[in-house]
């Protein structure tokens, strides 16, 4: 029998972070102008056009998380990469806890697939994102 680690953020904040991604995705790839430079609501422009408010409000959340939530949101991340696997999520952890700063928002909104990277870990500690919609 597998042991499954414990998470510092919830399945449902991870959730709600895949709904806004998948969100933002979907419009931005509908026209919507996204900026290199700057950092996390600035250059996604708050400006309430679409995928910019879908944008502007997950990097705050995101912002919002405390550290340890910010850190596992990161390490599920690199796991549903395949960066690694339930049985070195320590590792993974520790890693990620090595790199937080800052720029967490700006890091996870900028990765491509971040909802699908997010979904398959979440799959992995036994969670479907379609048990979550039920609960909408």
């Amino acid at each position: 029998m597998r042991v499954i680690p414990n998470l510092s953020i919830s399945p449902e904040k991870v959730f709600f972070v895949i709904s806004k991604s998948r969100r933002s995705d979907s419009e931005a790839a509908g026209g919507g102008v996204v900026l290199e430079s700057g950092d996390d609501d600035m250059s996604y422009g708050r400006g309430g056009r679409g995928g910019s408010t879908d944008r502007a409000e997950l990097a705050g959340f995101i912002r919002d998380l405390n550290v340890d939530e910010q850190i596992d949101l990161v390490a599920l991340t690199w796991l549903g990469r395949g960066d690694g696997d339930l049985s070195n999520w320590r590792e993974l952890r520790t890693q990620a806890a090595q790199a937080h700063n800052e720029r967490t928002a700006s890091y996870l909104i900028g990765t491509p697939m971040l909802a699908d990277y997010l979904e398959e870990a979440m799959a992995q500690f036994g969670k479907s994102f379609e048990e979550f919609e039920e609960h909408l």
